[in-house]
């Protein structure tokens, strides 16, 4: 049995007990080949909750942080994240954004499916902000479909990011994949990029409910 499957046996009937989870739309996730995941991020533990319930492995970016913590929790940690799927990135550097693409690449050429974030960091205040036009990059170029989802309850079980979540309940919902090959060919031309972007957003709020900000999740944490 490999880790993944170990992990999910052990810890997936848990997470649905303790934020009796609703998955809604996991059929529309492809049995086979490549495959992006684009959702919402509210709170930390969405990065927990997305890889336990769904049937395929997910692999994502994660800060290199959550690999490197000292101590037992630092190394279950690190047991954990590296075992459900999370490639560890220094994103805090100057190419983070560009190593975390080129990941995403090489995985999805190698027929995986990849989970990202498109707003690039967790919401400040659980509306949905712009998203960042690296998904539309990884469609265009591998012919990946995109599987929009919405995690739904996640940031009123752990508001700010931090400490133990509460018990409650939890909602992962899937909308149908997303293909763009009429745009193929076209991944340079920066308002292609964006159109898709956004069309990939719209289908995320569509599927969460959430109220929408033109504006990046990063600027309006430093504002």
């Amino acid at each position: 049995m490999s880790r993944f499957a170990l992990i999910k046996a052990v810890l997936g009937p848990l997470v649905r007990l303790m934020f009796r989870t609703r998955v809604e739309g996991a059929e529309h996730i492809p049995a086979s080949g490549p495959v992006i995941l684009a959702g919402n991020h509210l709170t930390f533990i969405d990065s927990m909750i997305l890889p336990l319930v769904c049937d395929r492995q997910v692999f994502f970016i994660g800060k290199d942080e959550y690999v490197t913590g000292k101590g037992f929790k630092g190394r279950l940690m690190a047991w954990f994240f590296t075992g459900v799927g999370m490639i560890p990135v220094d994103r805090d550097g100057g190419h983070g954004g560009v190593a975390a693409l080129m990941t995403g690449r090489r995985l999805l050429d190698e027929g995986k499916i990849f989970g990202i974030y498109p707003e690039g960091t967790r919401s400040p205040d659980g509306r949905l902000y712009r998203g960042r036009t690296g998904i539309a990059r990884l469609t265009l170029e591998t012919g990946a479909p995109v599987v929009p989802f919405a995690m739904i309850g996640t940031d009123k079980l752990q508001p700010d990011g931090k400490g133990m979540p509460r018990s409650g309940k939890v909602t992962v919902r899937f909308g149908k994949p997303m293909e763009f090959s009429r745009y193929e060919g076209m991944d340079r031309h920066r308002y292609v990029l964006r159109a898709v972007t956004d069309s990939v957003m719209a289908e995320v709020m569509a599927l969460s409910g959430q109220e929408y900000v033109d504006m990046y999740a990063s600027k309006a944490k430093a504002a």
